[in-house]
């Protein structure tokens, strides 16, 4: 049989910022309450990000443990592809400054912007260098600072984000081409332009040249949400060729614990095989799978060899949903 390269995970990384802010501290200026935030969302606290703390630092510091966790160092580094809705600047990509940050060699750095979802979509990207021999050692960080565009006035959504910062480092590995090899084994990417209003920020350089606030339809975006999201998982299942029922583990996009538990019981998957973080990160956006997968690594719950499912829904609105075996 011929061998066929897989892009693998080799290493996991993440990075929550010191500052914690607790629904209790919202209550004190926003028209809420711990228990109205908990009975909706799950939610319990969330990271924020200090003043001076760009989103490229959240990235450099998740990037850099994941690199210890596969071995490697910013020197073997020659792809970075950021997910983020939250750049530094307009200008460079923030995936350039991380790579001036970690002072790795001359290579490619780009970013993604597909908000959520987009740490499933530069999984797919970075796939399609690391699969095809264009990369040997892969940075792919899912970074954000979501509290930057809250509305602060607004309960409905400054309650529900978080900062953080995700990372895993792709290497190619051989494989048989079966069900059984290590990496990448399946994707399903989907966005709908139509349903942009659901879910939004009103602000952007060509349009008002502010940075916007975050603007939401909640009910919306939830009955959309469990739906999509339930037949992307079923189709990234499907691409792997595996059924949904064999997969070790489920790690969601942590953006709200009724939507987690939606999912799961549309799909069936058990309540125990669920990575769920988003009562101590509440929705990180981007950020939010690799900090799950990072947690489950952590713990011991992940191991190698495992096989896990993936996915994530943003605005756009995007979803999308990754087969993998660690």
């Amino acid at each position: 049989m011929t061998a066929v390269v897989r892009s693998a995970v080799t290493g996991v990384g993440g990075y929550l910022p010191d500052g914690v802010v607790t629904n209790d501290d919202l209550a004190k200026f926003v028209d809420t309450s711990d228990e109205w935030i908990r009975e909706r969302t799950g939610i319990q606290q969330r990271h924020q990000a200090a003043p001076d703390q760009p989103v490229s630092d959240l990235a450099v510091e998740a990037a850099r443990r994941a690199l210890a966790a596969a071995g490697r160092t910013p020197a073997d580094v020659d792809l970075i592809v950021v997910a983020t809705t939250t750049p530094d600047l307009t200008f460079p990509a923030t995936a350039a400054i991380v790579q001036r940050k970690l002072g790795c060699p001359v290579g490619i750095a780009f970013d993604v912007q597909a908000v959520c979802s987009g740490f499933v979509y530069a999984l797919s990207v970075a796939d399609g260098f690391v699969a095809r021999g264009r990369s040997k050692c892969c940075l792919v960080i899912g970074a954000e600072e979501m509290t930057r565009l809250m509305d602060w006035t607004d309960r409905g959504t400054c309650v529900l984000f978080g900062d953080g910062a995700g990372a895993v480092v792709l290497e190619p590995v051989e494989g048989q081409g079966t069900t059984a090899d290590r990496g990448l084994l399946g994707f399903a990417l989907r966005c709908d332009g139509s349903k942009q209003d659901l879910l939004y920020v009103d602000g952007g350089a060509s349009t008002n040249g502010q940075i916007g606030y975050l603007r939401m339809q909640g009910n919306q975006v939830f009955r959309h949400a469990v739906v999509n999201i339930s037949e992307a998982v079923t189709a990234a299942a499907e691409d792997a060729g595996i059924p949904v029922a064999d997969f070790d583990w489920f790690i969601p996009h942590q953006a709200n614990q009724r939507i987690l538990d939606g999912v799961a019981r549309r799909l069936g998957i058990d309540p125990a095989k669920v990575i769920v973080t988003v009562a101590e990160h509440a929705n990180t956006s981007a950020a939010s799978i690799p900090l799950a997968l990072a947690r489950g690594v952590q713990d011991g719950r992940v191991k190698p060899g495992d096989l896990l499912l993936m996915e994530a829904m943003g605005g756009g609105l995007t979803w999308g949903a990754c087969a993998l075996r660690l």
